[in-house]
Parts: structure tokens; sequence; C-alpha cells
């Protein structure tokens, strides 16, 4: 196993920078308006611009996308260590932009890659949270970590989970972002991935090591999360995230710090496709939370009645 996972995590490395390769290509192309506008303005300020007009600047290249104009104002004297209001630096900007090409430049330059704003997020924590697939693999490839969280603890991995980016997820997984992180709120990649429906991300998470009967915040499950799962996500989606999770060992009647059960959430909500599949699944219909109400007793919806009341 350890030599399979070597070779994936290879494979992974030479697929991002294959991938980062096209998109500095692409961005090499023909500057674009906003470019061509920042260098226009560039020709008129250089001269006596002081470094905050500089800065400013680098910060507007940088979300555009403008590697000339980012190039001549290192070379004019705008620093890659200047902060905007949040404490994120202009790698950030391009990262979260998806602009490789400038990400390849600032830390060729020597760009502080694992810097953080006042929240703690990364410039590869931005790029994973905004789904830049080539810039999170290069960043991965010059050594970013991908174990520094965000905003409330939210690590790059749990960020792309929520996304439900399954290549971004398999990309830090493979550079060894831990699988199974907590964030403040409770709640940790798999609890995110299940509760969208984004099934080949539980699966990946579970192969990384994740314990499917693992309870995060309030004593909620995977499956849980899954069975109570947010608005818009599609039926169909769920119900190929329950059967991982039961087949991964998630207790199917475990109970949260309310004594609900994954069925008690998934009735009160009214997924009755979500309780049909629970109860095909051995699910206990009589059990009680710790309030003495059953399933039976938390939903109002009348096709969930009926499940329940079923013989």
């Amino acid at each position: 196993m350890r030599v399979d996972r070597h070779v994936g995590a290879g494979l992974l490395v030479v697929a991002g920078s294959l991938a980062a390769s096209l998109a500095l290509a692409q961005e090499r192309s023909v500057p674009s308006p906003a470019c061509r506008e920042l260098a226009r303005r560039l020709d008129l300020v250089t001269a006596d611009a002081g470094s905050l007009e500089l800065n400013a600047a680098l910060f507007r290249a940088a979300g555009a996308g403008c590697v000339p104009v980012a190039r001549r104002l290192i070379e004019a004297g705008a620093s890659l260590a200047a902060r905007d209001r949040l404490g994120a630096m202009p790698l950030a900007h391009a990262a979260r932009a998806g602009h490789s090409a400038l990400v390849e430049l600032f830390l060729a330059q020597g760009a502080a890659i694992d810097a953080r704003n006042l929240v703690g997020a990364t410039a590869l924590y931005a790029a994973a949270e905004n789904e830049r697939q080539a810039s999170v693999a290069f960043l991965l490839a010059k050594g970013a970590d991908p174990n520094l969280p965000g905003r409330s603890g939210v690590t790059p991995l749990a960020a792309a989970a929520f996304k439900g980016n399954d290549r971004i997820v398999e990309a830090l997984i493979a550079s060894r972002a831990d699988p199974d992180v907590v964030d403040t709120t409770g709640k940790a990649a798999i609890t995110y991935a299940a509760a969208r429906g984004f099934a080949s991300i539980v699966r990946r998470l579970i192969g990384a090591g994740v314990d499917a009967r693992r309870a995060y915040g309030n004593n909620l499950t995977a499956l849980m999360w899954a069975a109570g799962h947010e608005d818009g996500v599609g039926t169909r989606a769920v119900l190929d995230v329950i059967p991982l999770l039961l087949e991964a060992g998630a207790p199917i009647d475990a109970a949260d710090n309310r004594g609900r059960t994954a069925l008690m959430i998934a009735a009160e909500q009214g997924h009755a496709a979500v309780v049909e599949a629970l109860l095909r699944r051995g699910a206990d219909r009589t059990l009680k939370d710790k309030a003495g109400k059953r399933a039976l007793d938390l939903t109002a919806h009348a096709g969930v009645r009926e499940l329940l009341s079923a013989r």
C-alpha cells in the first residue's frame, strides 16, 4: 500500500504540473483589456509612484492576472510582502483568482508561500476554496503546507470538500493533508461532503482513513449530516452517500446530543427517500430521543408518516 500511495502521489504531481503548465501558457497569451489598462496607467505614474501606490497596483495586477505589469511593478519597488486590509499578500490574490503564471512569478521572486491573512488563510487555502486546481497543484508542488487552516479552522481540504471538488481533494490528500481535521464549528471534510451529497469525496476520505463511525460536533456523525442534508442537495446524491457510510461501519442508530438518530433527523426534515433507505437498512423506528419522541412524532410529512407507520 505504501508503494501504491507513493506512486499515486507522484502521478498527481505530474498531472498537476501538466495542468499548471497549460494554465501558464494560457495566461501568457494576449493580455486582457484590464491588463492593458493597468499597463497604460503604469506608464503614466511609475516615475512618481510611492510604495503605497505601487503595492495597490500590484494587488490589482495579481487579481487580474497581469504578468508583465506585475513584473514591472516588482522591478519598480512594489512589495510581495504587502498586505491588503484583510492581511492577504499578492500571492494569495493571484492564487484565489487562479492565475498560476503569477503564482509562479511571485514565488520565484521570493513570496512567502505559507503567509497567512488575518483569519489564518494561506494562498493554498484561497486557491482550494475557489476551486483553482492548477494553482493548487503548483503550490503543492512548491511545498505549500496543506494543513494550515483558514477561518474557523477550516482546512483547504475541508474547503474543497464543501465545494465538491474531488480533484483538489485528491491532490491535497496525496500531499499529506490530514483528512479528518475538525474545525471550530465541530465539522470536518467528511461531514461537509456528506451533507452536500458528494459521494466521490466521501469515498475518497474513507479510503484515506477517515472513520465513518466517528461523531463530530454535538455527537453528529457523517451519516446524520447526510440524513439531514442541505436544502438544494439532490436526493439521488444523498442516497449514494448513505450506503458508503453504512458499509464503512457507520452506526445506523447512533444518537446525537439530543438523542436523535439519522432516521429521526431525516424524518423531521421530511426526507422521505432517506427515511425509506434507512428503514430498508434496518434503522430502528421505535427509538426515542431525550424528549421522548420517536421519528414518527417528529415529522409532519405525510409520506414520511406513512413509511414510519407501516408494519
